[in-house]
C-alpha cells in the first residue's frame, strides 16, 4: 500500500523521505515487507509526507497494525497504592542535585555516632513546572533501591487541585501501602492513626516521595520524628516554613545538560554532527527539560531531517498559547510543533485528554472519552507517547503533564468550541459514575456480580477487581461525582452514594467519605426519597466518627437519620441509626445505654425480616451487655443468636461467610464474660477453636488479643507451655498490631520464665 500511495503521488523514496523526515531505508524496508509493524509515529510522519487525508491515513494505519488480531481484552485493575512510577529511561544531568540528595540518604541515623541531628532526613525539591522535580525524585529512589530494605513510595499530594490531599487522608493511604488493613484502621481514632504512622515510618529504611505538595501544613504532620526514612517533598514552592530540611532547587538545564538530553533521545551522532543546531533547539526550548524532551522526541521519529530543519521549524512555529509559560520561559513552540504534526485522531485525543479530571488515567477511560474502541485508543495514546506529549504511569496508566494539559485545553477551546467537548465530558462522567455504581454494588448482598456485558471496558468479575477499579480510578470518579452534584444530576449522585455504603467499610483509607455521603443525602432529599436520605445520613454518621473522629457530628447525624426513618416508617434505617447510636454511646463510656440502643436495633431488624443484619447487631449487643455488667443478658443473647443460626428456616438465608463470622465474633465476646468472671476453663474452651480465624480475616488487633487472653487463661490453669505458645503468637504479629499488645505478651513470657505470673484482672 505504501508503494502504491508513493507512486500515485509521483514521489521517489528519497523525495518521500525528505517530505516526511523518515529515512529512505525505513521506507524501503516497509515497502519490501521487511518492517511489518512500524511505530505509529513513523506511519503518521509518512502519511503527512504523502499529504494523506484522514480516511487514507486511517487505512494505512490499519494495514500497519494488521499483525494484531484484536483489541486488548478488559484487564483487571491492579491497585498498588503509593507504588513508584516508572522512571525516565534517558534521564541525564542533575548530578549536583542527586549527589546532595544521596548525601542525605547516607547520613548516619539520628542518635547514632556522627548522626548530627535528632530528625530523619527531609529534602524539598522545588522548581518551575516542567523542570523535572518528580523525575529527579524517582531517579534518586531507583539509584538508592539496592540499599533500601523497605523500598520506595510515592504519594501524590495533589497540591495544585481545588481539594489537595489532607494530612489525615495521606496518613491513611500510606498506612495502607505499608500493610495496615482497613479493618485495623477503622478501630483507630485520627490521633491514633497518626501515632501509628509515626511508629511505622520510624522503623522504615527507604524513601518516601511526597509529590506535588501545595503547602507546609499539608506535609508537616507526615515528616517522621525518628528513624531512617528519607522524605523527599517536591513542590513549586520553597516550603520556607519547614525547618531542618535540605532545599534543592531545580533551575532549567544548563547548555551541556540540554545537549546531553538531546543526545540521549535523538542520538549522539545526529547531535554531534550539528552542534550549533542542537544548541539553538535547546535555547528555543528555554532549556526546560519537558520542552527539550518534547522537541527531541519529535526529531527522533524523523531521522531523515536535519536538526537545523527542526530549529527553523521551532523558530517559525506560531506561538498560539502565549500565556503558557514556566517563569519567564516560553515553551509552547516545542509543544505546538509536535502537536501540529499529529494525525487528526491523535490530535483530537490529545485535546480531549485535557478533560480528564485526575492527573493519571487508564486506557478504557481514554477510549470512552474519545468514543473509539480500546484498540484504536491504545494506538492513539501510543502516538502521543512517541511524540513526547504523554508519559506512562504505574499499572498501565498514562499521565499528562500539567503544562501539556494547559496547552491541550487551549487547543480544545480553539478547535472544538463548546458543544463537542461538553458532550465528551458528559459521556465520560456518565461512564465513570455508572462503573463506580456497578463496582460498588459488588459488595451489596442484594446485587453482587453484575450481569455479563461484552461491551464492558473493564474487568469486574469479582469483588477484588471491582475494588481495584474503584481505587485506581478514585480521583476520576470522585471528580465526576462532584461535577454531577454541581450540575444537579441527583439521580446519579444518589446511586453512587447507595453503592458506596459497604465499600467505605472496607476502604476507610480512601478519604472523602464524609463528602460523598453528605452530597448523596442532599441528592436524595432533592429527589424526595426520605428512606434513602436516612440511609445516607447513617453512612455519614459513620464517616463523621470513623474518618474524622467527630463524636458530636456523628451523634447529630445519626439522630437526624433516626427521626427521618421514623417519619417515613423505614425499619431498617431506624435499626441502623440505633446501631450507630449504640456505638457512639459506648464510645463515651455509657455501655448500658449503648446496649439498649442495640437491643432496639435487633428488634427492628427482626421486624423487618433482615436476619443478616440482625446477626451482627447481636454480636455488638453481647459485647455491650458485658461491658455494662449485665452478664446474664449477654449470655442469653449469645444463646439467642446461636438459636437463630440453628433455625432451619434461616438455613438458606444466611450466607456461610456471615454464619462463620457471627459464630466467631459472638464466641469471642462470650469468652470475655468468662474471663472477667474468672471462669478460666470455660474461657479456654471458647477461645481454643477460634485461634487464627480472626487474624486470617484481617482482624489483626482482635486476633492478637485472642491469643493474649487465651494465654492468660491457660496461665491461670497452670498450662505454662501452651500459654507461652499463645504469647509468642502475639509477638509474631509485629507492627501489624499496637505495640502495647506485643509488650504485654513479652512481659507475660518473662513472667512465665521467672514464675511471677501477673495476668490482668479485667479483660476487654
Amino acid at each position: 500500500m505504501l508503494r502504491e500511495l508513493r507512486q500515485a503521488r509521483g514521489l521517489t523514496i528519497e523525495e518521500l523521505a525528505e517530505a516526511s523526515g523518515v529515512s529512505g531505508r525505513a521506507i524501503g524496508d516497509m515497502e519490501r515487507g521487511r518492517s511489518l509493524r512500524p511505530q505509529r509515529g513513523t506511519v503518521t510522519a509518512i502519511a503527512q509526507g504523502l499529504a494523506l487525508d484522514e480516511a487514507a491515513h486511517a487505512e494505512l494505519l490499519a494495514v500497519a497494525r494488521a499483525g494484531r488480531t484484536g483489541s486488548r481484552p478488559p484487564a483487571a485493575v491492579s491497585a498498588s497504592p503509593c507504588a513508584l512510577p516508572r522512571g525516565v529511561r534517558d534521564f541525564v544531568g542533575r548530578r549536583a542535585e542527586l549527589a546532595a540528595l544521596r548525601g542525605l540518604a547516607h547520613r548516619p541515623p539520628p542518635g547514632s555516632p556522627g548522626g548530627g541531628g535528632v530528625s530523619p532526613p527531609v529534602a524539598v525539591v522545588f522548581g518551575a513546572p516542567g523542570s523535572g522535580k518528580t523525575s529527579l525524585a524517582v531517579q534518586l529512589a531507583e539509584q538508592l533501591a539496592p540499599e533500601l530494605a523497605d523500598g520506595a513510595f510515592l504519594l501524590d499530594m495533589q497540591g495544585l487541585d481545588d481539594r489537595p490531599l489532607s494530612p489525615q487522608e495521606a496518613v491513611m493511604r500510606l498506612l495502607g501501602a505499608w500493610g495496615a488493613g482497613d479493618l485495623d484502621l477503622v478501630q483507630l481514632s485520627p490521633e491514633e492513626r497518626l501515632a501509628r504512622y509515626q511508629a511505622v515510618a520510624g522503623g522504615l529504611h527507604g524513601v518516601l516521595i511526597l509529590d506535588n505538595a501545595g503547602s507546609e501544613a499539608q506535609v508537616r504532620p507526615l515528616l517522621p520524628r525518628a528513624g531512617r526514612l528519607l522524605v523527599v517533598v517536591t513542590s513549586r514552592h520553597t516550603m520556607a516554613g519547614l525547618e531542618g530540611v535540605r532545599r534543592v532547587e531545580l533551575p532549567v538545564l544548563d547548555p551541556l545538560e540540554s545537549g546531553s538530553l538531546l543526545r540521549a533521545v535523538v542520538g549522539a551522532g545526529r547531535v554531534d554532527a550539528e552542534p550549533d543546531a542542537a544548541r539553538t533547539i535547546a535555547a528555543l526550548c528555554g532549556h526546560l527539560p519537558l520542552a527539550v524532551r518534547v522537541a527531541a522526541n519529535w526529531a527522533a521519529t524523523r531521522t531523515n531531517w536535519s536538526l537545523q530543519r527542526l530549529a527553523v521549524r521551532l523558530t517559525d512555529e506560531d506561538r498560539r498559547l502565549d500565556s503558557l509559560s514556566a517563569g519567564d520561559l516560553r515553551v509552547n513552540s516545542a509543544f505546538s510543533l509536535s502537536y501540529s504534526r499529529l494525525a487528526p485522531g491523535a490530535a483530537r485525543m490529545f485535546r480531549l485528554l485535557s478533560l480528564v479530571p485526575a492527573p493519571d488515567f487508564s486506557l478504557p477511560l481514554a477510549a470512552v472519552l474519545a468514543r473509539v474502541p480500546l484498540f484504536d485508543a491504545e494506538d492513539l495514546l501510543e502516538e502521543l507517547l512517541e511524540a513526547g506529549l504523554l508519559t506512562t504511569h504505574r499499572d498501565d496508566r498514562y499521565r499528562l503533564h500539567d503544562l501539556l494539559r494547559l496547552y491541550a485545553r487551549a487547543q480544545l477551546r480553539q478547535e472544538d468550541g463548546g458543544a463537542r467537548p461538553e458532550a465528551s465530558r458528559s459521556r465520560l462522567r456518565a461512564w465513570l459514575l455508572d462503573t463506580a455504581v456497578t463496582a460498588g454494588r459488588w459488595h451489596e448482598p442484594e446485587y453482587g456480580a453484575p450481569p455479563p456485558d461484552p461491551e464492558r471496558l473493564v474487568a469486574l468479575e469479582d469483588p477484588g477487581q471491582a475494588m481495584g477499579w474503584l481505587k485506581a480510578e478514585y480521583a476520576n470518579w470522585l471528580a465526576a461525582f462532584r461535577e454531577a452534584a454541581a450540575l444537579g444530576e441527583h439521580g446519579a449522585v444518589n446511586e453512587v452514594g447507595r453503592a458506596m455504603g459497604l465499600v467505605s467499610d472496607n476502604w476507610v483509607s480512601a478519604g472523602h467519605w464524609t463528602e460523598v455521603f453528605e452530597t448523596a443525602a442532599r441528592a436524595a432529599a432533592a429527589l424526595g426519597e426520605a428512606a434513602t436520605e436516612a440511609g445516607h445520613l447513617n453512612d455519614l454518621s459513620w464517616a463523621h466518627w470513623v474518618c474524622e473522629g467527630s463524636h458530636a457530628d456523628a451523634v447529630a447525624t445519626a439522630t437526624a437519620a433516626l427521626d427521618l426513618a421514623r417519619a417515613c416508617g423505614d425499619r431498617v434505617q431506624q435499626a441502623r441509626a440505633h446501631l450507630r447510636l449504640s456505638v457512639l454511646r459506648d464510645a463515651v463510656g455509657d455501655a448500658s445505654s449503648a446496649a439498649d440502643h442495640c437491643r432496639r436495633a435487633m428488634d427492628l431488624f427482626i421486624a423487618a425480616d433482615e436476619v443478616t443484619r440482625y446477626l451482627p447487631a447481636c454480636n455488638v449487643s453481647i459485647r455491650l451487655l458485658h461491658r455494662a455488667g449485665r452478664n446474664d443478658e449477654a449470655v442469653a443473647t449469645y444463646r439467642e443468636v446461636m438459636g437463630v443460626l440453628a433455625d432451619p428456616r434461616h438455613a438458606e438465608r444466611i450466607p456461610e461467610s456471615v454464619r462463620g463470622l457471627t459464630v466467631l465474633v459472638a464466641t469471642y465476646h462470650l469468652s470475655l464474660v468468662h474471663l472477667n468472671l474468672g471462669q478460666w476453663a470455660e474461657a479456654v474452651d471458647a477461645l481454643r477453636p477460634l485461634r487464627g480465624q480472626l487474624d486470617a480475616r484481617g482482624y489483626h488487633r482482635v486476633g492478637a488479643k485472642l491469643h493474649l487472653h487465651l494465654g492468660h487463661a491457660l496461665a491461670h490453669l497452670g498450662e505454662g507451655d501452651e500459654a507461652a505458645a499463645e504469647y509468642r503468637a502475639v509477638v509474631a504479629f509485629g507492627d501489624r498490631v499496637p505495640g502495647e499488645l506485643v509488650e504485654q505478651a513479652r512481659a507475660a513470657i518473662e513472667g512465665l520464665g521467672t514464675g511471677r505470673l501477673s495476668p490482668p484482672t479485667v479483660f476487654d
